[in-house]
C-alpha cells in the first residue's frame, strides 16, 4: 500500500441516457452478445458480463497474468454489476501459481467493527433479533470492506501489473457507460423503494428519479473518479485516508432522506476499523476425489470444508451415469450431512476453534457415509457428527434443531487462466442485491451488508455453542467456494458460483456432474440444479423437478421449487477446463441470470 492524502471529490450524478441513434449505415442498437462457451489457447476468462470478460482478456493479451486479469475483471464488475460486486464488499480467491505449482487461498472477507458484540443484532427494545430486512438496510450490517486489501495482497504476491494499470478498463467503462440489460433493470426495480429513501443511492442508481430503461446507457462518473484516485494514491487512501473516514462516517450516520419515514440503524464502524483491516493469505483446503485433488477456501469461508466433506462422503459410494437418480440421491444426502457439520463447527478460524483437519478426514467421512441409506432419504434436519478423531463404523442418527441462517444469493464469480498456466478462481460479493443499500456519497459504490451472515441470536443455555456469532474484528461465515481441481499436480478445472448458501451445493453438483456422471463442463454447468442444506425440503429448479422429482420423491426427498431470488434459478456459475496441455475451455451460464461471457485469447479453429 502507498501513503494517502485527503481529497474531496464533488458528487456527480449518474447518467442513464438513451443509446445514441445509429448512423445512416448502422443497424439498430443491440445488446452486446455474450457467448457462454469459448475454447482456445493463450489464456481464458469467464464472467457473468461481457465488458468484464473483455477487460480481463485485454490484460491477458497484453502480457498480464491470471491474477492481473482477475483483478481487472473484478474492477469492471464493480461498474456493470454494482449490486453484487463492489469495492464496498469482499471475497475469496483460490490461485494456482504455475511457477511453484502450489495453490494459495486469499481471504478478503469483510470483518466486524471492534465494537461489535455477540448480541449486536438483538433489538434492545424487544430482546429479540432484528428483522432481517431491517438488519440488511442498516449501518449495523456493514462490514469493513476487504476487496481492495485483497487486490493489493494478490497483486503484490502473484501479479505482474500495478493496480492503477488494471483499473484503467473499468475507469473507461464507468466514464463511457454500459447498455442496461434486463438483469440490471430488474435488480434496480427490486431495490427501488429502499434506494429512493437513501439520498446518494437515489442520485446514483435512479437518475432522473427513475429505474434505468433497458437499452439505455448507464454511466457512473463518481466511480470513475474513485478508481482514478485509487490508481494515484493507492489503497491506503481507502483504509487509512480520507475515503476511509468518509466510509466510517456514512456507516455511523446513514444518509437516509428524513422525509422517507424509513429508519436506517447506524453502524459501529470507526476509522480505526478500516486501518486495522488486512487480507490474509491462507492454506487452502484439499481433498482427494476420484484420482484428483480438489482445493477450496478454508475458514472464514465454509466452502472448502463443506464441499470437501461432502466429496469425502461421496467417495464411499459409486456414482454411475447410467443411474443418475441414485447419484443425485447420494449427492443430496451427502450435502445434508456436510451442512449439519458446517452449522455446528465452522466459523472464523482466527476467532473460534474449527476442527478442519478432522472435518476433512477420511475416518469422519466414513462415519458420516454410513448414515446414508441407498433407497431412503434421512429425515432432515440431521444432527452434526463428532469430528473428534475417534470414529465408529456407524453412529445412531440424531436430530438437529438449529435453523439455517439466511445468506443472500447476490454474489458473482469469475475464473481466469493465462498462457503460463496460472489459474484464478474468484468469488466477490456485497451480500444482498444492492448490499446495504447505502452508497458512500459522491464515490459511486454501495456498501455491503455482509455482517448479516452472522447468526443473530446466541444459543439458549445448555445448547451447543454457535461458531458464527458476531464479535469484534470477526469475519462472518461465508459459503463462497472458489474451487480448483488438479490432476497429477496440474490444473484441470476451476469453478465457482454466486448463490449464498446454495453456492456449496451448486459447486458440489457441478463436480458430480463432470467427474462422476461424465458430462462435459458446459453440460455439467448448465444442468438443472437442486440444493439440500439440511432442511426438510430439497429446493430445486423447475426443470430438475420435472426430470427427477418423481423418482427422488419415491426415496423420501420432498422437492419444492426454489423460491429465489430470482425464483426458480440457483446460482450463475462460471468455470474453465484444461482439455489438454495449452487448450482451455471457458464456460459460463447459457441462460441463468441473463447468461455469462466466456472468452479466450486465441480461439481454436
Amino acid at each position: 500500500m502507498t501513503a494517502a492524502a485527503a481529497l474531496t471529490v464533488p458528487a456527480a450524478a449518474a447518467v442513464a441516457a438513451p443509446v445514441p441513434a445509429p448512423g445512416p449505415h448502422a443497424g439498430p442498437p443491440r445488446q452486446p452478445v455474450k457467448q457462454p462457451v469459448a475454447t482456445g489457447y493463450g489464456g481464458a476468462v469467464s464472467t457473468v458480463d461481457l465488458d468484464a470478460s473483455k477487460a480481463a482478456l485485454g490484460v491477458l493479451k497484453h502480457g498480464g497474468n491470471a491474477m492481473d486479469a482477475a483483478v481487472a475483471a473484478g474492477a469492471a464488475l464493480g461498474v456493470t454489476e454494482p449490486y453484487v460486486s463492489a469495492i464496498g464488499g469482499g471475497g475469496y480467491i483460490t490461485y494456482y501459481d504455475a511457477r511453484t505449482r502450489r495453490v494459495h487461498a486469499i481471504d478478503g472477507r469483510e470483518f466486524a467493527p471492534k465494537r461489535m458484540r455477540a448480541d449486536s443484532f438483538i433489538d434492545p427494545a424487544t430482546g429479540k433479533p432484528l428483522p432481517f430486512d431491517q438488519a440488511v438496510t442498516s449501518g449495523l450490517g456493514v462490514g469493513v470492506p476487504g476487496t481492495l486489501a485483497q487486490w493489493d495482497l494478490a497483486l503484490r504476491r502473484f501479479g505482474s501489473r500495478d493496480l492503477g494499470a488494471l483499473l484503467r478498463p473499468a475507469i473507461r467503462l464507468a466514464d463511457r457507460g454500459f447498455v442496461v440489460d434486463r438483469e440490471f433493470h430488474d435488480q434496480t426495480a427490486v431495490n427501488e423503494a429502499r434506494f429512493r429513501d437513501i439520498v446518494p443511492t437515489r442520485r446514483l442508481f435512479l437518475p432522473g428519479g427513475k429505474v434505468p430503461e433497458v437499452g439505455s446507457v448507464f454511466r457512473n462518473p463518481d466511480l470513475a473518479d474513485t478508481y482514478r484516485q485509487l490508481a494515484k494514491r493507492g489503497t491506503d487512501w481507502f483504509y487509512e485516508g480520507a475515503l476511509g473516514r468518509e466510509i466510517a462516517r456514512t456507516v455511523a450516520r446513514p444518509p437516509v432522506d428524513p422525509a422517507s419515514g424509513r429508519t436506517v440503524r447506524p453502524g459501529l464502524m470507526e476509522p480505526g476499523d478500516l486501518a486495522a483491516y488486512r487480507a490474509v493469505l491462507r492454506r487452502p483446503t484439499r481433498v482427494p476425489y476420484r484420482g484428483m485433488d480438489v482445493y477450496g477456501m478454508p475458514p472464514s469461508s465454509s466452502g472448502g470444508s463443506t464441499v470437501g466433506e461432502a466429496l469425502n462422503i461421496l467417495g464411499n459410494f459409486r456414482l454411475d451415469a447410467r443411474d443418475p437418480v441414485t447419484a443425485l440421491h447420494y449427492y443430496l444426502e451427502a450435502s445434508k450431512l456436510a451442512y449439519a457439520d458446517r452449522g455446528r463447527y465452522v466459523g472464523d478460524a482466527d476467532k473460534v476453534d474449527v476442527p478442519l483437519e478432522e472435518l476433512l478426514s477420511a475416518g469422519f467421512a466414513r462415519e458420516r457415509a454410513c448414515l446414508i441409506a441407498p433407497d431412503r432419504a434421512a429425515p432432515a434436519p440431521v444432527a452434526p457428527g463428532s469430528p473428534d478423531g475417534s470414529y465408529e463404523p456407524c453412529v445412531p442418527p440424531g436430530t438437529q434443531t438449529r435453523a439455517l441462517a439466511f445468506e443472500g444469493p447476490q454474489t458473482t464469480h469469475l475464473v481466469t487462466a493465462d498462457k503460463w498456466g496460472n489459474v484464478a478462481s474468484y468469488t466477490v460479493s456485497i451480500e444482498q442485491f444492492g448490499g446495504s443499500g447505502i452508497t458512500v456519497p459522491g464515490r459511486g459504490f454501495l456498501l455491503n451488508n455482509e455482517l448479516t451472515d452472522f447468526s443473530f441470536q446466541p444459543p439458549a443455555p445448555g445448547r451447543a455453542p454457535d461458531p458464527n456469532l458476531p464479535g469484534p474484528r470477526k469475519r462472518p461465515r461465508s459459503s463462497m467456494s472458489p474451487t480448483l481441481v488438479l490432476k497429477d499436480g496440474r490444473p484441470r478445472l476451476a469453478l465457482g458460483t454466486p448463490g449464498g448458501s446454495t453456492i456449496i451445493t451448486t459447486v458440489l453438483q457441478i463436480l458430480v456432474n463432470r467427474i462422476d456422471l461424465g458430462m462435459d463442463l458446459p453440460a455439467a454447468l448448465g444442468a438443472p440444479r437442486a440444493t439440500q442444506r439440511n432442511t426438510p425440503h430439497v429446493y430445486a429448479e423447475p426443470a430438475f423437478i420435472d426430470r427427477y422429482g418423481r423418482d427422488l420423491a419415491a426415496r423420501g426427498h420432498r422437492l419444492e421449487a426454489f423460491p429465489g431470488p430470482p425464483a426458480g434459478v440457483i446460482g450463475a456459475a462460471t468455470g474453465l477446463e484444461f482439455l489438454r496441455p495449452g487448450l482451455v475451455q471457458a464456460v459460463a451460464e447459457p441462460a441463468r441470470r441473463g447468461g455469462g461471457s466466456a472468452l479466450v485469447v486465441r480461439p481454436a479453429r
